[in-house]
């Protein structure tokens, strides 16, 4: 994973162009007629919280064949290192808008969902899934996948636009260690108590404590199979990951503890904490923007309330990871 990351700079410009000509190639199909528009109006049960849900093909389709192909061209002049002052300025400025519109604005609630159940999926896979549903197609349907495949988009993006960034800019003064590691500690209280409203409903609602719901729900959903286990296990990923965070600011996300018998004493690899981190950090911003759009009600602030803490919960942890990922830069 380490050398994989290394060379991202090589490699990502082009992913970012495959990826925005495939998905314009898509647009325009979409366009002309073409079934499977992942945004048009469907029942309920397979709507998602997406910003662009129940939109017109005809009307959305056509800007993503136009972007998708316009984005390619600017992909791959990203990754041939073109541009310079206001070219750069512009290609800079339409790399990091795609980046950010594809990984926290368009998307819902389904990548955290994905990152924070990925084992029981998994499980799903070849159990079967409890309740209702008939299998893993109920619960990863394509307007679901068309989500992930626009967010894996947003990340090339990103990750083009800052390998484009850094080798065509002139070299910045570096921030002191001690500075980074207080920005880092300051982040990493944040985003451990931005989730603590969420844990705190969820694991209340599993022990029949209705906080921030009326009666009728909370007995709705100790009457549906699994409803609240899956929030207590929410819950408790999320107090988990409080747990790794602490890991950003602390020796032993720096160097391997005795414990870890195999590794013990080793310098932990940058990559093996950022990724993760950082991609936790970016699932969390959509679906907080998710919980805004929706609103909060005085009778139910429960339900979506703490989520809205999310975006906080994610940008904090991004200036964690971020702090972290520039100290052991330097230590290499």
């Amino acid at each position: 994973m380490s050398l994989w990351w290394r060379y991202r700079p090589a490699w990502s410009g082009y992913a970012a162009a495959a990826w925005s000509l495939s998905y314009g190639a898509l647009g325009l199909f979409w366009a002309l007629g073409g079934g499977g528009f992942p945004f048009a109006p469907v029942a309920e049960d397979r709507a998602t919280g997406s910003i662009l849900e129940g939109s017109q093909a005809g009307i959305v389709a056509p800007g993503m064949a136009v972007v998708g192909l316009a984005g390619a061209v600017v992909a791959l002049a990203m990754a041939r290192e073109w541009g310079r002052d206001a070219a750069r300025t512009a290609l800079l400025v339409f790399g990091w808008a795609l980046a950010g519109t594809l990984a926290l604005v368009i998307p819902d609630y389904t990548l955290l969902a994905l990152v924070a159940f990925a084992p029981l999926l998994l499980v799903f896979a070849f159990t079967g899934v409890p309740g209702p549903q008939d299998g893993i197609g109920d619960i990863l349907y394509w307007h679901r996948v068309n989500l992930i495949v626009i967010f894996a988009g947003g990340l090339l993006w990103a990750l083009a636009t800052l390998a484009y960034q850094r080798r065509t800019g002139r070299a910045r003064a570096q921030v002191p260690p001690d500075t980074l590691r207080r920005w880092g500690r300051w982040a990493v209280y944040v985003a451990c108590a931005a989730p603590i409203p969420y844990e705190i409903t969820r694991i209340a609602w599993y022990l029949g404590i209705p906080l921030g719901i009326p009666e009728d729900f909370a007995r709705m959903m100790q009457q549906t199979p699994g409803m609240l286990e899956v929030g207590l296990g929410g819950a408790v990923a999320s107090i988990c990951g409080g747990v790794l965070t602490h890991g950003l600011v602390s020796r032993w996300g720096e160097v391997y503890p005795r414990w870890v018998w195999f590794r013990a004493g080793r310098r932990v690899p940058p990559a093996l904490v950022v990724i993760p981190a950082s991609l936790v950090a970016v699932v969390l911003i959509p679906a907080g923007l998710m919980n805004v759009r929706m609103g909060v009600d005085a009778a139910t602030w429960g339900l979506n309330g703490p989520g809205m803490l999310w975006v906080v919960w994610g940008v904090a942890l991004g200036v964690a990871a971020w702090a972290y990922g520039l100290r052991a830069s330097r230590v290499q």
